[in-house]
């Protein structure tokens, strides 16, 4: 089952971009995809996370599984991310044990959130 990793592009990570200068969130996806992608994860840039406040921001999300918000990442953080994506995508219900987590992914969680239960349909 493939994960998402969405990104945020807008975040400003406390910056003021330049007319036609990259944002943060704009330079970390570029970093995510250029650092390789593990098999099972499916990188999507995103609008907004509403965690402006947090600097850079990424989100993994499954179906069945908890999803996580993680935040105060940059560029330099590109291959913890896609490491701690690897490990989630490992992972049945997306709980990956403590210290199998990147230590960014320890220490800058924003979020967890359970799994949206299936509601089955109401008969007509």
């Amino acid at each position: 089952m493939t994960v998402t990793l969405h990104v945020c592009i807008t975040c400003r990570a406390g910056e003021t971009p330049g007319e036609g200068e990259v944002t943060p969130g704009k330079r970390l996806h570029g970093a995510i995809l250029e650092a390789g992608v593990p098999d099972g994860v499916n990188v999507v840039p995103v609008e907004c996370l509403s965690a402006c406040n947090q600097g850079c921001s990424v989100a993994l999300s499954a179906p069945g599984r908890w999803s996580y918000v993680y935040g105060r990442l940059s560029d330099a953080n590109a291959r913890d991310v896609i490491a701690g994506a690897a490990a989630y995508a490992a992972a049945p219900d997306g709980l990956v044990p403590w210290r199998s987590r990147p230590e960014i992914f320890r220490k800058q969680s924003l979020a967890r959130i359970p799994p949206i239960a299936v509601v089955p349909e109401a008969a007509e």
